[in-house]
């Protein structure tokens, strides 16, 4: 079983899932953890000493562990993100430039048959999910 999937495993069995695994340098993990209603220093805490004790149990070689929020700008991983957060704003990286465009900012409006739908200066585009090298949530102030 590949960390990512052991950890996804674990966090939904917690009631948490697992936005995003970072291996660092140094044997660095950093793991980004969300659950419907939000996320506190208390959940980050009980999540990094489940995770030191699986660890350790698993004999996973790491240095150091960090668990947190994703953040207000949160990245969006898997396709079921770009559908719970249609709606909001979204800056996207692509792969391949659309409309002599790489970088995109707009309105998410979902995602249907694999391409990611968005609103751009008033005019609605597909991308396709292969295309998209980022996304993030822009948060609004």
């Amino acid at each position: 079983m590949t960390l990512q999937a052991l950890l996804e495993t674990t966090l939904s069995g917690m009631g948490y899932e697992l936005v995003q695994l970072v291996q660092g340098r140094a044997r660095q993990l950093q793991v980004f953890i969300d659950k419907p209603d939000g996320i506190d220093i208390d959940d980050c805490v009980a999540v990094s000493n489940h995770l030191t004790r699986l660890f350790m149990v698993e004999n996973i070689d790491y240095e150091r562990l960090e668990v947190s929020s994703p953040g207000l700008d949160r990245s969006l991983t898997k396709p079921a993100d770009y559908v719970r957060f249609a709606g909001e704003d979204v800056a996207m990286k692509l792969r391949v430039p659309l409309e002599n465009r790489r970088k995109l900012t707009g309105k998410l409006l979902g995602l249907e048959d694999n391409k990611v739908q968005l609103e751009l200066d008033g005019k609605q585009v597909a991308v396709e999910l292969t295309n998209v090298d980022s996304a993030r949530l822009k948060p609004k102030f």
